[in-house]
Formats: structure tokens, C-alpha cells, sequence
């Protein structure tokens, strides 16, 4: 059983590197993507993230994987290559970075950002506040609003499916938008089972209403992670296995034949969208 097949079986969170290759809602496509890309050693987020949002393999050119938060190479990949300034400048927008941040990442800037943070200033945009997120102009980074009223923050609980609307809508705004969820991999690193059937449950409800809110004859979906970790939560660390790169929508076929690692992601959205512009015109 795979999670996106149930969308919501509590005991689906680790099945889905099985051996038969799932039935996904609403068409979507399994690509099976290489997240180690030629180098020795576990996948780790920075170096894994900047790969991601730039399409530059970044442990090849580090020599290994970066965990945390990128150093001045990484920053630096993303300074020339973040996605959202390739997009900027071959003219191809409105674009979008889905996250709400709170006052105090504008009041006191953290020494280190991460890689989405470092990818979005690249192109000179600016950051959603609480304000948005009140407004339905964002989604925080746990969709339920849970961890921001737990800091006291003056926000209202969202269901799965209330957040999953709000990013819908922010989506069918923009040609391209980003949305970034990092509580699984805090579930894995904790190897805790309870979260584990708490949290994919309601990821799944939030994805299944984003999916049947948005026009997917217009639009594509694309979800991936930076490493492997809640699927085996027999270990601490990250595993080295292939990550799921699922898509739905209309450039399913062409993303699912483009992307085979990390590296493949952006340059499969740029093209897809790139295309897009020229019929377009």
C-alpha cells in the first residue's frame, strides 16, 4: 500500500519504495530520482536542496553532501543559478514562494538560511509574512498553523483542506510556485512512528485538495524531497535511497521522462514552462 494511492491509510507512511509500481489519484507519475547523484556518502539537505532549486549537481562540485544550511559555495550556486532568477530572466512569471515567515525572521535575520531562502533573494523577491498567511496569501511551513499557535502566535488552525485551498489559489495566481514542507524530516531523524501516522495522513489531505482544486489540464504538479528518511524509520539518518518524484498535470509525461536525478528538476520545469511561453505567443 503507498500513500498517495489511500491518501489518508495511517498505515501507508513507509511503503512506497515497494517493488509494483503505485496507482496514484488523478494520474500521477511515480519517477524513482537519485538523490546520492555520484557521490559517496548520505544525501544531506543543503547541498541536496541547492540541487534541487538550481539544477547544478552541488555535491559534485563540493566534493560530498552538505547537511544544514549551505556554506558560501552553495550560497554562491544559488546567487547564478536559483530557479527563480532563471525564471526571471527569461521573462517567464508571476512566480511564487508559498511559505509565510514569521516577524523574527525579519526582525533578527538568522545567521544561516536556507537553501529556498537564499534561491527566492537570488531573485530579488520578497518573503510572505503572517500577514499573508492571515490573509490567505500564504501557507506556513506546518499548513495547520499548529506550531504557530503553540509559539503564541495570533493565527487560526487550518485544516488540511483549508490550507490546501489556500494554496491552490496561490498557485492558479502564478506560473510557478514553491512550497516547501520539512516536518517529515523531522519525524524521520526523531524515528517516531506516532508522528509518523499523525503527520502523512494529513500531508495527504492537504496534497488530495490541492490536486482537485487546481485545473490540471493547465497545470502541473510536481512533489520531491532532497533525501530519503521517514520511509525507513528503523534509522536516524538519511537513507541512501532513490527519493519519489511525483507528478500530476499537463506536462506529467514529459517531466516523468526528463527528470533521473535531483539535478534534472529544475531544468524540467524551466523547459516545461519555457515551452509553454512559446505557444503561448
Amino acid at each position: 500500500m503507498n500513500p498517495l494511492d489511500t491518501l489518508g491509510d495511517e498505515a501507508a507512511p513507509l511503503a512506497i519504495f515497494q517493488d509494483e509500481e503505485p496507482e496514484l489519484i488523478h494520474d500521477g507519475l511515480l519517477v524513482r530520482t537519485d538523490a546520492r547523484l555520484g557521490v559517496e556518502g548520505r544525501p544531506q539537505s543543503a547541498s541536496g536542496q541547492t540541487t534541487i532549486l538550481t539544477g547544478v549537481n552541488a555535491p559534485a562540485l563540493l566534493g560530498y553532501h552538505k547537511q544544514g544550511f549551505p556554506n558560501q559555495a552553495l550560497r554562491d550556486i544559488l546567487q547564478k543559478h536559483s530557479i527563480f532568477l532563471q525564471l526571471k530572466r527569461a521573462g517567464i512569471g508571476p512566480n511564487a514562494f508559498a511559505n509565510a515567515y514569521t516577524q523574527r525572521f525579519f526582525e533578527t535575520r538568522p545567521r544561516w538560511v536556507s537553501a529556498t531562502t537564499a534561491a527566492v533573494e537570488a531573485a530579488g523577491m520578497s518573503f510572505r509574512d503572517l500577514d499573508d498567511l492571515k490573509d490567505g496569501r500564504a501557507v506556513f511551513m506546518d499548513f495547520t498553523n499548529a506550531f504557530l499557535m503553540e509559539r503564541g502566535e495570533d493565527v487560526t488552525r487550518r485544516t488540511p483542506e483549508e490550507a490546501g485551498e489556500v494554496l491552490a489559489r496561490i498557485v492558479a495566481a502564478h506560473r510557478f510556485t514553491l512550497y516547501e514542507y520539512f516536518i517529515t524530516d523531522k519525524i524521520g531523524h526523531a524515528q517516531d512512528m506516532d508522528a509518523a501516522r499523525k503527520y502523512i495522513p494529513s500531508l495527504a489531505r492537504y496534497l488530495r485538495t490541492v490536486l482537485d482544486r487546481l485545473d490540471l489540464t493547465r497545470t502541473t504538479v510536481l512533489l520531491t524531497s532532497d533525501h530519503g528518511n521517514i520511509e525507513d524509520l528503523s534509522l536516524r539518518n538519511h537513507t541512501l535511497n532513490e527519493v519519489p518524484t511525483l507528478v500530476w498535470g499537463a506536462a506529467r509525461d514529459s517531466v516523468a521522462r526528463r527528470v533521473r536525478s535531483l539535478a534534472d528538476i529544475t531544468p524540467a520545469i524551466i523547459e516545461v514552462l519555457s515551452e509553454e511561453t512559446k505557444t503561448n505567443q
